[in-house]
């Protein structure tokens, strides 16, 4: 059992057996910064419970989950309140994964979980560029004072990675000061996902590459169930487009965050989350000999 996780029922297809696992899922149910409407730390156990729902083959790779070795640790346990503990812990939990020579995939939970992942995935990989999918820059350096926020996470990473190695698609929201942070200091990309994606791909092949995947990139149409959600967004088919074109890539860690059921009674939301790492096992992972 990794440190400071309880196992709980776990994501379709996983392996029991953590030594042989290519890729590690565990849950963050950090839900402390939302700044619109709580519940994501629902978010894990609605993502795992849907992936049940789903086939193991996709006909869109023809592969099979059973070719792929991951494993579910369960949800890493957070002190309700504590937000700079919290971020320790999801800390500790990823640098054991990464020490342990494997990909962590982590289920959020809000977006700032991904600050405490980046950074550690940053320091066992020297040169890492990050490939961000959302609704919203989230480059705000502070937010009503707090400068720990889903709404400042990205501005966390360009401190930890440099500006130039953040790549952002589908942002369709934030402030002004945000956007002008973004001509000059990052690769942001408004609206659009796929094509820009496809135009970055030859600059990003042969670097070590992490994916933050907020679920409200995706139009709320096809995901409601998230805390903020923005109209205008990409369709469930483009964003599943965009993590198969990921393969490409040499990915070494991902998060997909901001599942927040409660407003989803449809779960739908949480099925396309599901699907969407089903897809990214399927097309990061190597297939067993």
């Amino acid at each position: 059992m990794i440190e400071y996780t309880e196992r709980c029922p776990g994501f379709i297809g996983s392996t029991e057996n953590y030594e042989q696992a290519e890729f590690v899922i565990v849950g963050a149910p950090m839900d402390l910064t939302v700044s619109y409407r709580p519940g994501t730390r629902q978010g894990p156990h609605a993502i795992r419970q849907a992936s049940h729902g789903l086939e193991e083959y996709s006909v869109d790779l023809d592969r099979e989950l059973a070719n792929y070795s991951y494993y579910d640790a369960g949800d890493v346990v957070l002190p309700f309140g504590a937000v700079k503990e919290n971020l320790r812990r999801i800390s500790l939990v990823t640098a054991g994964i990464l020490s342990d020579g494997k990909v962590p995939m982590v289920l959020g939970g809000e977006h700032l979980i991904s600050c405490a992942v980046i950074k550690e995935v940053a320091g066992k990989h020297p040169g890492l560029a990050v490939i961000h999918f959302d609704a919203h820059a989230d480059l705000r350096d502070e937010f009503i004072g707090e400068h720990f926020s889903h709404a400042t996470v990205m501005r966390r990473a360009v401190e930890t990675i440099g500006g130039k190695n953040l790549y952002q698609f589908g942002i369709r929201s934030g402030t002004r000061d945000e956007f002008e942070f973004a001509r000059s200091n990052t690769n942001t990309y408004i609206d659009r996902v796929v094509e820009p994606l496809v135009e970055n791909l030859p600059r990003l092949k042969g670097r070590p590459v992490y994916v933050s995947l907020d679920i409200d990139v995706v139009d709320p149409s096809y995901a409601p169930g998230t805390g903020t959600p923005e109209p205008g967004g990409c369709s469930a088919r483009e964003i599943i487009k965009a993590v198969h074109l990921l393969g490409e890539l040499d990915i070494v860690g991902f998060d997909l965050v901001e599942v927040s059921p409660l407003y989803d009674p449809s779960e739908r939301t949480a099925l396309l989350a599901a699907k969407l790492i089903r897809e990214a096992i399927m097309s990061y992972g190597g297939a067993k000999s």
